[in-house]
């Protein structure tokens, strides 16, 4: 299965506050907030959305095709990305711009503040999806990732319009877009990845209820945080995916991508959605242990231990078959 992952490429530049955002603010004076935050650590990560999401398929085995816009100053990160499995034959490299940074700060509850510079990302909105699939012999899955807006529309558009299966993951655009892009981006999708609050943004957005929003995707499939993933399709009963233990909280940024980036290594392998949704669960737990989207090692042995340690000897053993993990 071929699958091509859309999306932001950027900088991580993150750091930790040790206290609480919320005791900082008041109430009868959001309209007019101004704080600034004393951090204790400055951690620069690489990241991005679509670069996290592919790192983690790539860890897993798979081989995904990377498509994204950066600067001329990618190349110690596309030869760290390559080392790692991914396809980085189909990323534009800007002549004038840096690639994209993201600064974000979190406090001592996770709850985080973060800012997004684009820079080169703009460009993504000029990339054509069908060099990609000529090149790479068809895709049979594209995700829409958080990305430039005009980007995300048009590799939607492009992706009806050829007959491309496409996934959805809004999130971090949910803020920016008008609600009948978020309608455009959602109908016809055969996957929509969200958290439970953007699963309500969506919805508000929309103006859809959650089972007029199952009419117009394949699956859904929303992330729970510490309680883990459901999956609905319409007509069948949720799925519900219990967590992966954790081995420790060190920083939630990226979790949610490489929850993406399991299931979708899981979907490529032909597994059922409850083992996509527990292989998400299990490289996100990863992720969460380490500060950085991209900082976790996937061990074929110990991925395999933990996974049958949270599912289960059967569960392991179906996934065991396929997946190859970077590292021994």
């Amino acid at each position: 299965m071929r699958i091509a992952v859309t999306g932001s490429i950027a900088t991580d530049h993150l750091m930790t506050f040790p206290g609480s955002f919320g005791e900082q603010l008041i109430a009868e004076q959001l309209d007019r907030v101004s704080l600034s935050f004393l951090v204790d650590d400055l951690q620069i990560r690489r990241g991005g959305c679509a670069a996290n999401i592919a790192f983690g398929m790539g860890c897993l085995g798979l081989r995904p095709v990377l498509v994204g816009a950066v600067g001329n100053d990618f190349a110690d990160y596309r030869s760290w990305l390559e080392r790692h499995g991914v396809d980085c034959d189909s990323v534009h490299i800007s002549e004038t711009q840096h690639t994209a940074r993201f600064l974000c700060t979190t406090d001592e509850h996770h709850n985080q503040i973060a800012s997004f510079y684009t820079g080169a990302m703009a460009e993504a909105r000029l990339i054509e999806l069908k060099p990609v699939a000529d090149r790479v012999g068809g895709l049979d899955l594209v995700l829409i990732s958080p990305n430039d807006p005009d980007a995300m529309l048009r590799h939607t558009d492009e992706c009806r319009q050829r007959g491309i299966p496409f996934a959805a993951d809004i999130s971090q655009q949910l803020a920016r877009m008008e609600d009948d892009q978020i309608r455009q981006l959602v109908d016809g999708a055969a996957y929509l990845f969200s958290n439970d609050y953007e699963k309500g943004l969506i919805e508000q957005k929309t103006g859809w209820s959650d089972e007029e929003v199952l009419a117009r995707v394949g699956v859904r499939i929303t992330t729970l945080g510490p309680k883990g993933a459901v999956i609905d399709r319409r007509g069948e009963p949720s799925i519900q995916v219990a967590p992966s233990p954790e081995r420790g909280k060190a920083d939630p940024t990226g979790v949610g991508d490489a929850f993406r980036a399991g299931f979708l290594a899981a979907l490529a392998w032909g597994l059922s959605l409850e083992r996509c949704g527990q292989v998400g669960n299990l490289t996100a737990t990863h992720v969460l242990e380490r500060v950085g989207g991209q900082e976790y090692e996937l061990g074929q042995t110990a991925f395999l231990e933990r996974f049958a340690a949270a599912y289960g000897a059967d569960a392991a053993a179906e996934v065991g078959a396929h997946v190859r993990c970077h590292h021994p």
